[in-house]
């Protein structure tokens, strides 16, 4: 299995980068913090483009500002969206990084975890290539679980939470199938 340690930069380790031009700089809540004190929720996601459907190069598209509308009837509806996420884990557990850690990416949108809105703020994102409605690959959790722990070595998290925990009445990511129960011994600190 494949070390992701953070290194300073906020950049996993052996993971692949693409960049997404889809993000800014963290706001600082003091002027002399550094962003990575903030950095202290991670946040699951799902997502397959076109829906359903694994493998393909939608989701690095739409992350780099590249979906062709007419590729696909839903590309028409989103190809717009400017968003990002700091990491796609793939079906085969190959991890992508498109946002260093230390930058905010756009990925929560509309959020609010214990009373804190803006979760995009204070959060790390990784999207699991999959959806709501099928088990994702063990793989995959091989690679969330590693990268958790990486996370969590070098920044404050106090909690890992779906999509769907910061923003109940718009999002139900990462779904049903995703096993909660993959992760639940990784430390929190």
């Amino acid at each position: 299995m494949k070390s992701y340690t953070i290194n300073e930069a906020g950049m996993a380790i052996n993971a692949q980068y693409i960049a997404s031009p889809n993000f800014d700089a963290r706001p600082a809540s003091k002027p002399t913090s550094k962003p990575e004190s903030e950095i202290s929720l991670i946040v699951i996601h799902n997502i397959s483009l076109p829906p359903s459907q694994y493998g393909g190069n939608g989701i690095i598209e739409l992350f780099t500002n590249q979906l062709n509308p007419d590729e696909h009837p839903y590309y028409a509806e989103i190809y717009t969206r400017k968003v990002s996420s700091h990491f796609l884990i793939r079906r085969d557990g190959e991890l992508i990084q498109f946002v260093s850690c230390l930058d905010r990416a756009w990925h929560a949108g509309v959020s609010n975890w214990n009373n804190r809105e803006r979760c995009n703020d204070f959060s790390v994102g990784i999207e699991l290539e999959g959806s709501d409605f099928e088990a994702f690959e063990p793989a995959q959790y091989l690679t969330l679980k590693n990268l958790i722990t990486s996370l969590t070595e070098a920044y404050s998290i106090q909690a890992i939470v779906g999509h769907s925990d910061i923003a109940p009445i718009r999002k139900t990511d990462p779904g049903p199938y995703f096993d909660w129960s993959q992760i639940d011994n990784i430390n929190k600190k």
